[in-house]
């Protein structure tokens, strides 16, 4: 990272404040997981052989289809993981990205992509720009909100939480018809791992984003997941971090795309996956007793306890 960069970033990390005064809306109304399996979640896991578009429309197709979940001329917030300027899976990989996109495209669904990149990668279009991702936009035609302070309006959502009470969020975010995430799968130094409950960090005012390290991290980030859920998360696990994390870590090649409509479905299959490899971090054990998942059964965010289906 150049030296101005490094000062930028620091001065962002720092110096972000979440303004006063904000326009205050309710947590929108709890989803659940729109494709299921006498009431169990699933989850779509595909080995991918042919290409990452075919791999992306597999997962789909294995869910049941976007039909359920896209009507023409539905809004609808794409938010990767441009959290550092890092290769994939330290940020979402290009292809991936525009292969959803397109799919969603092809559905009907007016598309956004919205993002806020970490502390010290701020402000967000340098990492984009640096990543690559603002031209793929452009060429598509894809508009870019960057969560940054001054970028975009914001508003102040109650979490009724126990740990994070309430959390400013972009309105482009809160008042789109659809949200669909695009986790990688990764551990994290300071989460354990950064899978789709993680993602919704992006989503918190940059002027918040440090206090959430002081103290129960995991649940906090949980937490952030009680003012509204995704409709779809589609998890690029064709490299995955092992330990280390989020922009940098041991690397292993799953070579898996997988798809949910559930986040702690998707987080419990995916930790099973990183726990298959031998690594030095921090998620021995029963994935349900780790922090995150824990908090999240806690607050009822998973549409069976955390049961749930695997389709191959």
């Amino acid at each position: 990272m150049a030296v101005t960069d490094t000062l930028r970033g620091m001065y962002h990390l720092f110096a972000d404040r979440k303004p006063g005064n904000l326009e205050v809306r309710p947590p929108k109304a709890r989803k659940t997981a729109l494709w299921t399996d006498q009431g169990e979640p699933l989850v779509s896991k595909v080995h991918v052989l042919n290409g990452v578009k075919e791999g992306v429309a597999k997962s789909l197709e294995l869910l049941g289809g976007l039909d359920r979940l896209i009507r023409p001329g539905d809004q609808v917030l794409v938010k990767p993981n441009f959290n550092s300027p890092d290769a994939f899976p330290g940020s979402t990989d290009l292809e991936f990205l525009r292969a959803v996109l397109e799919l969603l495209m092809d559905a009907g669904a007016a598309l956004t992509v919205g993002e806020s990149a970490g502390g010290l990668w701020r402000p967000t279009r340098n990492t984009a720009t640096k990543l690559g991702a603002l031209d793929l936009l452009s060429e598509m035609g894809v508009d870019f909100v960057p969560f940054d302070a001054g970028e975009t309006e914001w508003l102040e959502v109650p979490t009724e939480g126990e740990y994070l009470h309430r959390v400013a969020v972009p309105r482009v975010a809160y008042d789109a018809d659809r949200l669909v995430y695009l986790p990688c799968m990764k551990t994290h130094r300071y989460a354990r791992f950064a899978l789709s409950l993680k993602l919704s960090v992006g989503f918190v005012h940059p002027g918040q984003r440090l206090a959430l390290h002081m103290k129960n991290l995991e649940e906090k980030v949980t937490e952030i997941n009680l003012i509204w859920q995704p409709d779809l998360i589609i998890m690029d696990g064709r490299k995955a971090f092992v330990s280390g994390g989020p922009e940098q870590g041991e690397l292993v090649e799953p070579g898996i795309i997988m798809a949910s409509g559930d986040m702690v479905a998707m987080d419990l299959e995916a930790l099973k996956i990183l726990q298959s490899y031998p690594a030095k971090n921090r998620l021995a054990g029963d994935p349900v007793e780790l922090p995150q998942i824990a908090a999240a059964l806690k607050h009822g965010l998973a549409t069976a306890n955390g049961a749930y289906k695997v389709v191959e």
